[in-house]
């Protein structure tokens, strides 16, 4: 492994067993029928310290399977993945929420969860609040809150944990168009600091002015990897 490495994927395979159950009278003694599907297919990815790296494909090419295995929310069926620094989903932005707890008791129990300090949450929290848009919510449960702030909270705590490695699907929802700004603006922040983001999206337009490397997912399997120009050239056709 060489110390410019952040993410190995190697050989990932992820198996769906779907299972159909037979309602009808004459078929009740047979056994139900199972069906395997391959979302992902002997995928292997090396990711550097510093890549802004796009997956693009079409639906149910199996981009966001793997984003979810390379951040560890989603186990594969074979294969393995290595991961150094500090990386932090932007997938699954409730994961780690009870709610119980209060925004505050909340914050508290993600950012640590993140790998923040307790000092280093007392520290920001006050900006965290402020960035979620929930002051007046703070020291209510959070089975209170709607969808859409409980997806700010997240976002704005995962934001703050300054990780190392970003990993973001661009098909995210967080709420109103003001809050939608201030999320492309720190995202974009992300990309100026030269922070290592892995995003997966459907626009190639917003891959071209922001990433620097493409990968291109056909049913669970990668048939193009590389520099930003060569992999749009033959996403156009030209190659």
């Amino acid at each position: 492994m060489d110390t410019k490495t952040v993410i190995r994927v190697a050989h990932v395979t992820k198996q769906y067993i779907i299972h159909h159950e037979k309602p009808t009278l004459a078929e009740q003694f047979m056994s139900a029928r199972n069906e395997s599907f391959f979302a992902l297919q002997d995928v292997n990815l090396l990711i550097h310290r510093g890549d802004r790296l796009g997956i693009i494909g079409p639906n149910g090419s199996g981009k966001t399977t793997l984003l979810k295995i390379i951040a560890g929310i989603t186990t594969p069926t074979s294969g393995t993945v290595l991961r150094y620094g500090n990386p932090v989903s932007l997938i699954d932005l409730e994961a780690g929420f009870h709610p119980d707890l209060s925004g505050e008791e909340n914050i508290m129990l993600n950012g640590m969860l993140l790998g923040m300090s307790r000092r280093e949450i007392l520290k920001k929290i006050d900006a965290i609040i402020a960035f979620a848009g929930i002051k007046q919510f703070i020291d209510t449960p959070l089975y209170t809150y709607s969808e859409g702030m409980k997806l700010r909270l997240g976002f704005s705590v995962a934001i703050h944990a300054e990780p190392d490695i970003l990993l973001l699907d661009e098909g995210l929802g967080l709420g109103d168009k003001n809050f939608q700004l201030q999320y492309k603006e720190k995202i974009n922040e992300y990309f100026k600091r030269g922070k290592t983001i892995v995003m997966v999206t459907h626009w190639l337009e917003f891959i071209q002015k922001t990433c620097s490397r493409i990968v291109v997912l056909v049913d669970g399997k990668i048939v193009r990897d590389g520099p930003r120009d060569l992999v749009v050239k033959y996403l156009k056709g030209e190659l």
